[in-house]
C-alpha cells in the first residue's frame, strides 16, 4: 500500500487510538516522525516514545497521555498549504 502523506497518517493513528482509549500507538518510523514526537513530548502532549523493530522494520511507539480520563490532545490535524503549481514560468501560488 502506498502512503501519500505519512505525517497525516501518523496524526490520524494518534487521533484514532485516543478515541478508543489506547495508551500506546505504533506508526512506521522516520526521522521526521521522531522529531514530531519529540516536540509533542517536550510540549507535554504525549508520555513518551520509543523506536522498536517490528517485523524487521522500525516502528515508532508513542505513549498517549490522558488527564481526568480525557486525552491531553484535544484536537490534532495536519494543516498544509495547497501545492504551488508552475506553468510556463509563472507560479499559481499567492505572494507571501
Amino acid at each position: 500500500m502506498s502512503m501519500t502523506d505519512p505525517i497525516a497518517d501518523m496524526l490520524t493513528r494518534i487521533r484514532n487510538a485516543q478515541m478508543v482509549g489506547k495508551t500506546v500507538v505504533g506508526v512506521p518510523s522516520s526521522k521526521l516522525k521522531i522529531s514530531i514526537a519529540q516536540v509533542l513530548k517536550d510540549e507535554g502532549y504525549i508520555d513518551g516514545f520509543t523506536v522498536r523493530e517490528n517485523e524487521g522494520k522500525p516502528e515508532l511507539e508513542i505513549g498517549l497521555k490522558y488527564y481526568a480520563d480525557k486525552p491531553v490532545i484535544e484536537k490534532i490535524e495536519r494543516v498544509s498549504t495547497p501545492d504551488c503549481a508552475s506553468t510556463r514560468g509563472a507560479t499559481s501560488c499567492p505572494a507571501s
